[in-house]
């Protein structure tokens, strides 16, 4: 349990699914975590399954679906949604690679751990009321998406620590 965090929850499992509305279309949903600010209540991320669908085997074409999630609201999936970034929890990728073949090409998957050691205590803490999710597909004939799910638990925070998770979250946006 981090420091300054009380856990008033057990585990909790919360699902989601994007879908792109038209093939290779950035789309990015918002999943309430209905949180009390009033309370400080924050929700402490402690694993993290993104599961995106395949992208086409197209003779002669790259294909790709890439996913993240997100403490912010995101342009892209592309550059920014990178474990890099310290607002990204996770990313999922798939690949295709004919580009030059006359058949479907060679699949490839690159994703972040889908869970994390068991040595660690959290991945990330939301202190505001959503996360996000994205997803958009690369030269894929058909709208391609994204489900998972995201574990965790709520905890109150002290006042000190609530108003900084806040502001680092909403000034890292």
């Amino acid at each position: 349990m981090p420091t300054g965090l009380k856990a008033s929850s057990s585990t909790v499992a919360i699902g989601f699914n994007a879908i792109e509305p038209a093939a290779n279309t950035f789309t990015q949903i918002s999943v309430d975590l209905n949180l009390s600010p009033l309370d400080r209540e924050v929700f402490v991320v402690t694993a993290i399954n993104l599961d995106p669908l395949a992208p086409d085997a197209i003779a002669g074409s790259d294909t790709q679906v890439n996913a993240s999630l997100t403490t912010t609201s995101q342009l892209t999936v592309g550059a920014v949604s990178t474990l890099g970034n310290a607002n990204c929890l996770a990313t999922a990728n798939l690949d295709i690679r004919a580009g030059g073949f006359v058949d479907g090409g060679v699949g490839f998957t690159r994703n972040g751990m889908e869970t994390p050691p068991a040595t660690l205590d959290y991945i990330g803490i939301i202190a505001t009321n959503d996360f996000f999710v994205q997803v958009e597909g690369r030269n894929n004939g058909a709208p391609k998406g994204c489900a998972g799910k995201m574990y965790g638990y709520r905890a109150i925070a002290t006042a000190d620590i609530y108003a900084a998770l806040v502001q680092s979250e909403v000034l890292s946006a």
